[in-house]
Order: C-alpha cells, then sequence, then structure tokens
C-alpha cells in the first residue's frame, strides 16, 4: 500500500489525475479506512467531475466524491483533510441542487470549512472555500434570505465580504501561484466596485503560467475580465477629460 500511495502521489504531481484515482481506489480495495486514500480520492473524483458539462456525469462524480469524503470525515471527523473535503464536496453539489437543498449545503458546510481552516491554518485550498463561502452567503438574493429565514433557521452566520477578502488574500499569501485564487480575488473587487484593485489582481496573474487545461481556463477568464475593466475605466478616464 506504500508504493500504491507513493505511486498516487506521484501522479497527482503530474495532474494525471484519473490514473492517481485509480491507485488510490486500489489501496481502499486493500484498506477500506484508509484516511489518505479516501479523502483524495473524494477530490480526485470532484476535480474530474468539473471537467464535465453534462450534469448527469457531474453529479455521478460528486456523489461518489461525497461518499469518500464523509468515510474520511467518519475517521477523523476534526481531520483537516476530511472536514476540508466534505466542505468542497457541499460546495460542487450546491452548483447542481434545487433552491432548498442549494442553501442547506451551503449552510451545512460551514462547521466543515471552518473545522479544515481552524486544523490547518497553513492550507491554501481550504481559506479560499472559507471566502467562497463567505462571498456566497453574503450575497444570498431576497428570495434566497427570504428561505433561509423560513426553513432553515436563517441564514448562516457570519458570513462577509470583508472576511471572504481576507480569506482569499491569506490564500494567496500561502500560495502565489494558484491562479484561481487571483480570479476569484479579482470577482469579489469588481462586485464591490473596486476596480483598481481588481486590476491590480489580474495583471499579476498574468504573471503566472498556467500547467493543466483547468488552469488555461482560468487564465482566459482572467484576460477576460482584465480586458473588460480597463475598457471601463478608460471609458470613466475619457468621460472625465474637458
Amino acid at each position: 500500500m506504500r508504493k500504491l500511495l507513493a505511486e498516487a502521489r506521484a501522479l497527482q504531481r503530474q495532474y494525471r489525475d484519473s490514473e492517481a484515482l485509480d491507485k488510490y481506489e486500489q489501496v481502499l480495495r486493500q484498506d477500506d479506512k484508509n484516511y489518505e486514500a479516501l479523502w483524495q480520492a473524494a477530490l480526485l473524483n470532484l476535480s474530474i467531475g468539473r471537467r464535465y458539462t453534462d450534469e448527469t456525469r457531474k453529479s455521478a462524480y460528486y456523489t461518489m466524491a461525497r461518499g469518500y469524503a464523509e468515510r474520511s470525515w467518519a475517521l477523523k471527523q476534526e481531520g483537516p483533510e476530511s472536514n476540508y473535503a466534505v466542505a468542497l464536496t457541499l460546495y460542487n453539489q450546491a452548483t447542481l441542487l434545487r433552491a432548498k437543498d442549494r442553501l442547506r449545503a451551503y449552510r451545512d458546510m460551514k462547521a466543515y470549512v471552518f473545522m479544515a481552516v481552524a486544523r490547518r491554518p497553513d492550507w491554501s485550498e481550504a481559506w479560499q472555500l472559507l471566502g467562497r463561502w463567505h462571498y456566497r452567503v453574503d450575497h444570498y438574493n431576497l428570495l434566497e434570505r427570504a428561505f433561509s429565514g423560513l426553513f432553515l433557521g436563517g441564514r448562516p452566520g457570519g458570513a462577509s465580504s470583508r472576511k471572504a477578502i481576507d480569506a482569499l488574500q491569506r490564500a494567496q499569501e500561502l500560495n502565489p501561484q494558484r491562479i484561481e485564487v487571483y480570479y476569484d480575488l479579482a470577482r469579489v473587487f469588481e462586485n464591490q466596485d473596486r476596480r483598481a484593485q481588481a486590476l491590480d489582481i489580474l495583471r499579476r496573474a498574468a504573471t503566472l503560467t498556467p500547467f493543466t487545461t483547468e488552469e488555461l481556463e482560468i487564465s482566459r477568464r482572467c484576460r477576460n475580465l482584465r480586458e473588460k475593466l480597463e475598457r471601463k475605466v478608460g471609458r470613466q478616464t475619457s468621460g472625465k477629460q474637458p
């Protein structure tokens, strides 16, 4: 099993997710309570599932991820990795759910993502997920707020855009090479009309080298957002000239 785990980690470093997942599943066939194999299998299922546009296939991978994540959490209820895996699974599944279940997922993920950050404060991915949670919950629309109040006991407490920015900036500090954090942070600044800060983030993102298909897509989004903001700033500047 030690050899299989080492091979799985090496494949992950090479971005060969499907092959890495196969290795972790081989480990679990020998030891169905291997903590590392369980939470890593959860994250890999999510990573693979996100690549599909077909919701049925995406949902199937997310369901597999949920099973692995919950099994890892049952083994280590205060483990940062298991809590992160459950939180990230809920966050991804929420995108495919109807309003009631989606809001329940955001409510339920709070405890897990906070535990992940508390137990492993040096983990960039956990801080990014916390930032996403803060921003999403703080921006419930009127219907989501009403539904949460009527059926879920209100919105999850403590969420704010300020905390979202703090968490995302912490994620960026811990790993300055993760381009998706730059994109998240730039979008938050854009939505707050803080265009200069958004542009600064996006120009820094342009200096990063993408390695995966997903990173190439995020790089493209960063470029498109930067160009859009630069046009807006240009129009404002020209409009102020006498």
